[in-house]
């Protein structure tokens, strides 16, 4: 790409026209890495040099496409959520049953549940961004962690600390913005908060489930939204967070389906959020209609246009057509094009190759020079 084109692409603060989800496919090198550890033929500090050796590489590789935010593909961690949760302070790792049943597919069988007072203190993650932040350079290293949502809802609660969940509302919180605190004080000014449970609202059908299950989705709904606000409302000014909302993504299958229509005033309008990045990549996401909820001219819309799930290429001008449909209900300035979730949510990742991976990527880089000249 010239150097014209890198420079239409440039905002001063993420998320940046050309973006991307986070997670990248696990290397063969870090696959067979982390297959010897747990056969107990390599030690902790040999897997974290591979580990290392691969990161470099990947962050070099997202510099040379094009990409203004750099991640670690996500390299050092199994899940994309139950890292992060399960290094908490009161939180543990657990083999349920079952996985996550997925269309089609099920993952593997792990889970997480509180078993004591929650607190963010000394987490791994730390050390983690560091590393990505040496390797930046002129680059925004960008570090994405699920959403408190994610442990609010999905946590197996085993401690009587939290029989009353306005308690439980209150820690989870407190956490995350020691959490934010933590990861700024470390250098990171770009975070991304993953979130899969919003989807649970977005069709009748679903929401139907959990009446069934005595909850109220309307109050799930403004609770979801409150948790977010709350857990980031002192976070540095110079910091851009922002949510990834996503309907499941393993092995190139998803759970969940429906528009945005059901929660739009909500997350479009309610969420003190810098940016959303939004599944846009087929007929199970809907349309852009619910965009017009969104009341914020700061707020930036990055549309997940470009599949992660398959390795074909879209047509660039089915995609520029697509932009300018959004961009009926929103400022063209307030919109930014992406990958439409990451490319490996668990370490297994999607079934794509790596070269289509740099190739989706690098796609989404040239589209958007196009449409933001």
């Amino acid at each position: 790409m010239n150097q014209s084109a890198t420079k239409s692409l440039k905002r001063s603060i993420p998320p940046f026209r050309a973006d991307q989800v986070g997670s990248l496919l696990r290397t063969e090198a870090i696959k067979k890495a982390r297959e010897q550890r747990a056969a107990g033929s390599l030690s902790a500090e040999q897997l974290r040099e591979t580990e290392n050796e691969e990161i470099r590489r990947i962050v070099g590789k997202q510099k040379e496409i094009g990409l203004q935010a750099v991640t670690d593909g996500e390299f050092r961690r199994a899940w994309w959520h139950f890292d992060f949760l399960e290094n908490l302070d009161g939180v543990q790792g657990y083999e349920p049953e079952s996985g996550i049943q997925f269309h089609g597919v099920q993952t593997k069988a792990h889970s997480i549940k509180v078993t004591g007072k929650l607190d963010f203190s000394d987490h791994p993650m730390l050390e983690h961004f560091k590393f990505l932040q040496g390797l930046a350079g002129s680059h925004t290293a960008k570090l994405t962690i699920p959403s408190p949502n994610m442990l609010y809802y999905r946590g197996k609660i085993e401690t009587p600390i939290y029989e009353d969940k306005e308690v439980l509302f209150r820690d989870v919180t407190l956490a995350y913005q020691k959490a934010i605190r933590a990861f700024y004080d470390a250098g990171c000014r770009y975070l991304q908060l993953d979130d899969t449970s919003w989807a649970g609202f977005f069709t009748e059908e679903s929401r139907e489930k959990l009446r069934a299950e005595g909850k109220d989705p309307e109050a799930m709904i403004e609770l979801s939204a409150k948790i977010i606000n709350e857990a980031i409302e002192n976070r540095p000014a110079d910091m851009a967070i922002t949510m990834h909302i996503c309907r499941g993504n393993f092995r190139s299958t998803w759970t969940a389906s429906g528009g945005y229509d059901a929660a739009a005033e909500a997350i479009f309008g309610g969420l003190n959020l810098d940016g959303l990045f939004l599944e846009f990549d087929d007929e199970r996401s809907g349309g852009f209609e619910p965009l017009r909820y969104v009341n914020r001219p700061d707020l930036q819309v990055v549309l997940g246009l470009v599949t992660s799930k398959f390795g074909e290429l879209e047509n660039p001008d089915t995609i520029k057509r697509r932009i300018d449909e959004a961009a009926r209900y929103v400022s063209l300035d307030q919109l930014c094009l992406s990958p439409q979730c990451g490319f490996a949510s668990t370490e297994e990742g999607n079934l794509v190759a790596e070269e289509q991976q740099w190739a989706k990527l690098r796609h989404v880089v040239e589209i958007a020079a196009d449409v933001w000249k």
